[in-house]
């Protein structure tokens, strides 16, 4: 096959637009207090507008990949661009909190489009170093564009106003999709299978109800008829969806991929990865500005360490992918997340920002290493031809990750803190002490003058504690990573590569 002439062009319109999109994951972080004073928001209201993106990016990856193969992945992917760049406008005009989060789904939806071709149109434009290379700059964009997006946020919160973070979207958007049709070429799958409906609603409304169990879980009680029953019916229905992808002859998971070891090992390092180090993004934001104080722009600047490192580790682990066995650069990866976790774990109520700064280089470095890992052994594993589909089932796992990780550290968090803060007090609970979702916005302006110590003790408590919880998710990933990936499953253009470990 000859090469794409356009192939850098290609890669362009991929790189801009993960960058959108994966932005979005982590801009608004910094901008959540604003929004929460603006829009009036709970901090359950707070966990939604990151995960009610996350969760519709997660649901529909599957079958955008499917549907990328089916209809063209060009085509698919300017239908997300435009659809996000409509749904940013919205996020934008949203005068309250259901409003926005609602704008932030379709977002979502958008964003499954974009993501689940995006490493589809780079195989079907790339062939041998090059493929490497193009992979090892776009798991750059993804470690900078999740990294960045603090600093970037906390410009235009602090310069513009929340709302420009997604006014940004709409003219990039926009630009992306004219270069698109012009420059990209389109590809699918020559022998489509039909869409997958039946399995598109059992997975995403058993995603739902667990994402939201674990979100309303503290404030009606784990063991409420309605926890308990979203918690059994999310079960019910990922049995569902399995048996469903079991009896279809074209299933958009095709579970047989799962028969692969290195399959298996790269949806776990995908998983843990965003359930870890993404997912602390939210509360590591919120230390920063409700905790620390500091506005929207300077938080943003205390994560660059974190960026810089991730995005020139992530070049360079790409040009390795080709010569390093993937194994390696996965464990080792993740192995430096949970360890840079954990160097994050020492709070107390004096800490300042500089106790987190060796965990934020490890962290980076280990961000970095592990992207570009993470996508070539993704597409690596299948024929060209299913790589929609093996890069949504990766790009999923990324999202569910995000999702369950932000719901499940956060309600741990919430149902710790109150206890803490007693602890700290050496007392029993009084009436003075606001209740914990107030408590765990970290606003110490809500906390009555002689609690402050003891809330600054027990928020950073409760903190170190989902720290430590996000590296042990780390570290398994690590093992899980290092055991399973092997050479003999990975494919390129047909032949092993040799270099995969």
């Amino acid at each position: 096959m000859q090469p794409d002439p356009h192939r850098w062009w290609t890669l362009g319109a991929v790189c801009v637009a993960t960058f959108m999109l994966l932005l979005d994951v982590t801009i608004v972080n910094v901008a959540l207090p604003d929004i929460q004073r603006d829009l009036g928001s709970s901090f359950e209201d707070l966990q939604w507008v990151v995960d009610a993106y996350a969760l519709t990016l997660a649901a529909f990856l599957l079958t955008a990949g499917s549907l990328a193969d089916r209809l063209g992945r060009r085509r698919i992917f300017v239908a997300g661009l435009a659809l996000f760049s409509l749904a940013s406008l919205l996020c934008g005009l949203s005068q309250s909190p259901t409003a926005l989060n609602l704008a932030r789904a379709l977002q979502g939806v958008g964003g499954a489009a974009m993501f689940a071709t995006s490493l589809a149109l780079l195989a079907a434009s790339f062939g041998g170093r090059e493929r490497g290379t193009a992979f090892g700059i776009w798991g750059a964009t993804t470690g900078a564009s999740v990294a960045v997006g603090p600093l970037v946020g906390g410009v235009l919160v602090q310069h513009v106003s929340w709302q420009s973070i997604f006014y940004v979207n709409v003219p990039i958007g926009l630009a992306a999709i004219a270069v698109t049709l012009r420059m990209v070429r389109e590809s699918r799958d020559p022998h489509p299978a039909p869409v997958d409906v039946a399995g598109l609603v059992t997975f995403s409304a058993a995603l739902f109800a667990l994402v939201f169990a674990l979100v309303r879980g503290n404030g009606e009680g784990w063991g409420s008829a309605l926890i308990v029953g979203l918690l059994v019916g999310a079960v019910v229905l990922l049995v569902a969806f399995v048996v469903i992808e079991q009896r279809l002859e074209h299933p958009m998971l095709d579970l047989t991929l799962f028969r692969k070891p290195t399959f298996v090992g790269v949806s776990i390092a995908a998983f843990t990865l965003s359930a870890s180090m993404f997912a602390m993004f939210l509360y590591l934001t919120l230390f920063m500005q409700n905790i620390l104080g500091y506005g929207p722009l300077d938080a943003g600047l205390r994560f660059l360490p974190t960026t810089v490192l991730s995005f020139f580790a992530a070049a360079l682990s790409g040009n390795l992918t080709e010569r390093v066995p993937v194994r390696y650069l996965l464990a080792v990866g993740l192995g430096c997340v949970g360890i840079g976790l954990i160097l994050m774990s020492g709070l107390d109520k004096n800490s300042g920002w500089t106790a987190l700064l060796p965990g934020f280089l490890l962290g980076g470095l280990g961000v970095g290493l592990t992207n570009p890992a993470i996508a070539s052994t993704a597409v690596g594993v299948v024929e060209p031809r299913r790589a929609g589909m093996a890069s949504g089932v990766n790009s999923t796992f990324r999202q569910v990750g995000i999702a369950t990780g932000i719901a499940g550290l956060g309600a741990i968090f919430q149902g710790t803190i109150t206890h803490r803060i007693i602890d700290a007090l050496h007392a029993q609970p009084t009436p003075s002490l606001p209740p914990s979702e107030l408590l765990a916005q970290g606003n110490a302006r809500a906390v009555p003058a002689p609690f402050h110590d003891a809330f600054l003790t027990g928020w950073t408590g409760a903190l170190n504690e989902i720290l430590v919880i996000a590296a042990v998710v780390a570290l398994a990933g690590a093992v899980g990573s290092l055991v399973l990936v092997r050479s003999k499953d990975l494919v390129a253009h047909g032949r092993p590569q040799q270099a995969a470990g």
